[in-house]
């Protein structure tokens, strides 16, 4: 198998992804005065960027949005007593392992803990990268059959870690298993792997895929700069093969946070099929704190997206909330406003008081 060959290939790109500060000091020479910060940091949370991954990154410092998506930085030991490891309660809505149920009619199946590339804005990091493993058989019996005994839940979400970075056969057990369930109408999957290694998105894959609809995807690209043309083709393998595509990206400090970046990336989804659903507030979880966005700067920047937008190009700003669920951020929603905490009105008329981001 010749090199060109072997970058083509995702099994080969996630053999090779940049896992230790050894890795990354040899693919980025320029990092050495750095390193000391990006090792403590690493040691924390885990680390893995695929080849194809890091090559997008045009400048080694933090200065650069791929960069900044990607390698570990000094800054995200900063622990503020707001943050928190499990910061929208999922393991008190832990029915089975491997399983979450926040909403009445809805399920996520944690099919993983694996990913291409470990974001440094993730969510799961008390879950993801420090062992990679897979949902084992007797685990996903166990959520069959948990699903068939609450026929009230409609629709599942697979998610992780990222699901494709499953094997086919893997991937053909998980969802045989779910759409065994009479009662399971919609599944969904939510990945990465076509921002961060579109290289799985295979011919064979997408046949895979293409025998459990409906079935829909959610992607995150999170700046313009990854819709690569291999970003471009992953997904019009899957548009054209019938999958409804849908985006969530997070607003994120030093990477997205202006109307202008949004407005070019929103532009390039829409022109390759892809729905922008979400603008998700970046969530209160450890290591994130640099990357927070003031809610009242993300309204701002919503207002212009909607001068310069079509609707169909304009995603639901919210906020994910451990006690109200997914909150639209409008002025409406807001009841008060301070330097350092906002107050907003949840859908049953709770109010939620969210901590702005210290010092911004």
């Amino acid at each position: 198998m010749n090199a060109t060959y072997n970058h083509r290939d995702w099994r080969w790109q996630m053999r090779h992804r940049i896992r230790s500060v050894a890795e990354l000091q040899q693919r980025f020479p320029g990092l050495r005065s750095k390193m000391a910060g990006i090792a403590e940091e690493a040691a924390h949370f885990a680390m893995a960027i695929p080849p194809y991954y890091a090559a997008l990154i045009q400048r080694a410092d933090a200065r650069d949005p791929i960069f900044r998506l990607a390698v570990p930085q000094a800054v995200e030991l900063c622990d503020p007593p707001h943050l928190a490891a499990d910061p929208l309660g999922e393991e008190k809505h832990t029915p089975l392992p491997g399983l979450i149920r926040r909403y009445g009619d809805r399920a996520l199946v944690l099919a993983t803990n694996t990913c291409a590339m470990y974001c440094r804005h993730c969510d799961r990091k008390r879950l993801t990268g420090a062992r990679e493993t897979a949902l084992p058989p007797m685990a996903l019996e166990r959520i069959a059959s948990y699903l068939r005994i609450h026929p009230e839940i409609h629709d599942v979400i697979i998610s992780g870690g990222d699901p494709l970075t499953l094997s086919e056969l893997a991937l053909e057990r998980l969802l045989t298993a779910i759409r065994s369930v009479p009662s399971v109408e919609i599944i969904r999957i939510g990945t990465r792997m076509p921002v961060t290694l579109p290289q799985r998105i295979t011919p064979a894959l997408v046949k895979l895929l293409r025998r459990f609809q409906p079935l829909w995807i959610n992607t995150q690209f999170n700046h313009p700069r990854e819709l690569t043309s291999e970003a471009c083709a992953a997904l019009a393998r899957l548009a054209d093969a019938g999958f409804p595509l849908g985006n969530q990206s997070v607003l994120l400090r030093g990477v997205n946070d202006s109307a202008k970046i949004l407005e070019e990336l929103l532009r390039g989804l829409v022109r390759h099929r892809v729905r922008p659903y979400y603008l998700f507030q970046c969530e209160l979880v450890r290591g994130v704190e640099h990357f927070r966005v003031p809610v009242r700067r993300g309204l701002k920047i919503m207002a212009q997206l909607r001068r310069r937008l079509s609707s169909l190009a304009i995603p639901t700003y919210v906020l994910d909330t451990p006690t109200a669920g997914k909150i639209p951020l409008s002025a409406a929603t807001i009841v008060s406003a301070a330097t350092k905490k906002i107050v907003l009105r949840g859908p049953r008329g709770q109010l939620i008081a969210y901590p702005e981001p210290v010092g911004r």
